[in-house]
């Protein structure tokens, strides 16, 4: 399934939140977690997920392969390894892609001259001759092969129209267009992309794409107006996540292109009217989608975010809430229905059994298996027994701990206990089972609580690490809320994130801490150290 060959009436979405939205700091994802990731963007219909960077790391490759398997089924997605143009990268991409039933090797280098100069050393005649051996190269192993000429928004166009036409003579694709740096403006991009319509001899062979990043906080705006002059292809990430200021936001561009239908039409060549939707998106499931990335990335997504923010289809003012109370398209453009939202329904409660909790997890589009039901189901009554109401909010959360829990493997907390108050010194006392499966207590003193938490389990752990984070967000409304705990922790160069809930903010931050140093101990273990590469 080459997507060159499909039609181009609609807009080919290309998410890459498992390779460049990892590159965030503190969103190291393990293969586990990049595979449940995975399965939830085919959920969702991405058509190409970009499953990692193979060459980066024996993690990455092995994620890019599982998920390849598991993922890049006949009827599923097309699945992408970034690979930069050298030949050792394009053989760990087809080499991880092979169980792939839709394989795409991307590959890129530097264009700009800026890069050439300080990055790469080379000269334009060097790259130029690099771009068309390595795509064709790559083609030798699939038949999909896209390329990204790196700072093309910076590359002095006469040259980026030369790069192009050598790889797609060379048999890209798809040619993506990356604004790396996030400077251009939507204006810019017009003028960017129409350039490259018009000077690019072989153009209409490919799949035009653009990638932008967030710098100025520009990336949807850029890529919308790339869409206004042709593109066909959009990369972007759940949440917008992705290096420095991040990427264009998938739910961003997915739901502009479905509120503006009628405004987009007419790029498509479609009639104004026409309400053939302009993505193959689920929109229905971008809810569950940006809160599985937030929860197992550690990126707390912020109040007033578009489309998935908590306050998102929320109104405050009276004004506001007179209007929606008379017809909610005063003053909302599109439903919470429309993207997953749940409505904070109170639905179970201590007395409820589990052939109820089973359903309910059912309805928030929850499939789990009897194991991890037991364990949510018991976690449940545990936040039942403290927590009068219990709403779907509630359950999202109890749910992706646990399941997150379970891929967390290492250190478990067996025990806490907190002594603190006005007039006495804060004291913790924690006992933790190590992987080899002994069983160690201490107790430590600190300036607050969770502080003492921290010190008691860093010298049970006895992993350096210096906590550069820590942030509470309460799930619900209420006094019995649970809150949810988010930390980083930095070590040497790395950050790693965890995050934690529950009714006791003391215990959420013990749990959140554990959850990041698992993450530090596998990479210590494994000493997995991933390429941080920009495109």
């Amino acid at each position: 399934m080459s997507i060159a060959s499909q039609a181009t009436d609609r807009v080919i979405i290309f998410d890459t939140t498992l390779r460049d939205g990892e590159q965030s700091p503190g969103a190291t994802l393990n293969v586990e977690e990049k595979l449940a990731i995975a399965h939830q963007l085919k959920l969702l219909g991405v058509d190409v997920i970009e499953a990692g960077f193979a060459i980066a790391s024996p993690g990455d490759f092995q994620a890019v392969k599982t998920i390849a398997e598991q993922v890049g089924t006949p009827d599923g997605p097309i699945i992408c390894s970034l690979a930069r143009a050298i030949r050792q990268d394009i053989q760990a991409a087809a080499e991880a892609l092979k169980p792939a039933a839709h394989p795409r090797i991307h590959t890129m280098i530097s264009t700009s001259d800026i890069h050439l100069q300080y990055q790469l050393k080379k000269t334009r005649s060097e790259v130029l001759a690099i771009a068309q051996e390595m795509v064709t190269y790559a083609k030798s192993f699939v038949d999909d092969v896209e390329f990204s000429p790196m700072d093309a928004s910076r590359t002095e166009p006469e040259f980026l129209y030369q790069v192009l036409e050598g790889a797609i003579a060379a048999g890209a694709t798809t040619i993506n267009i990356p604004d790396t740096v996030g400077y251009c403006t939507p204006k810019d991009i017009g003028i960017l992309i129409q350039g490259i319509r018009e000077n690019v001899p072989n153009i209409d062979r490919v799949i035009l794409s653009i990638h932008t990043q967030n710098d100025l906080g520009l990336a949807t705006a850029n890529a919308l107006a790339a869409i206004e002059n042709g593109v066909r292809q959009v990369e972007c990430t759940i949440n917008g996540i992705g290096e420095r200021a991040g990427n264009a936001a998938l739910e961003e561009i997915v739901m502009a292109l479905q509120v503006r239908k009628h405004y987009f039409n007419s790029y498509f060549g479609r009639p104004v009217n026409a309400d053939a939707p302009l993505t193959n998106i689920k929109t229905q499931e971008i809810y569950k989608t940006s809160s599985l990335v937030s929860q197992l990335t550690g990126m707390l997504i912020q109040p007033n975010k578009a489309i998935v923010g908590a306050n998102a289809f929320a109104h405050e003012s009276g004004i506001h809430q007179d209007g929606i109370i008379k017809h909610r398209q005063t003053y909302e453009i599109m439903e919470a229905a429309s993207i997953g939202l749940p409505e904070n329904r109170i639905v179970l409660g201590k007395h409820s059994g589990r052939n109820a909790f089973r359903t309910r997890l059912k309805e928030l589009g929850f499939e789990l298996s009897d194991a991890d039901l037991n364990k949510a189901f018991n976690r449940f009554k545990e936040v039942a027994d403290k927590k009068k109401e219990i709403s779907d909010w509630d359950l999202e959360v109890i749910v992706r701990d646990e399941t997150q829990n379970q891929v967390e493997s290492g250190f478990q907390l067996e025990h806490i206990q907190v002594v603190c108050g006005d007039c006495t010194c804060p004291t913790a006392t924690i006992t933790v089972v190590t992987p080899d499966g002994k069983i160690l207590t201490d107790a430590s003193v600190g300036t607050g609580p969770v502080d003492a938490v921290y010190q008691a389990m860093n010298r049970l752990v006895q992993i350096p690490n210096q906590l550069i984070e820590f942030s509470v967000q309460s799930v619900t409304g209420g006094i019995d809320a649970l809150g949810t705990v988010t930390i980083r922790l930095a070590h040497q160069d790395k950050i790693f994130s965890g995050q934690a809930s529950d009714t006791d903010i003391v215990v959420a931050a013990a749990y959140a801490h554990l959850n990041a140093l698992n993450r530090l101990y596998r990479y210590l273990q494994t000493q997995r150290i991933p390429a941080q590469v920009r495109v």
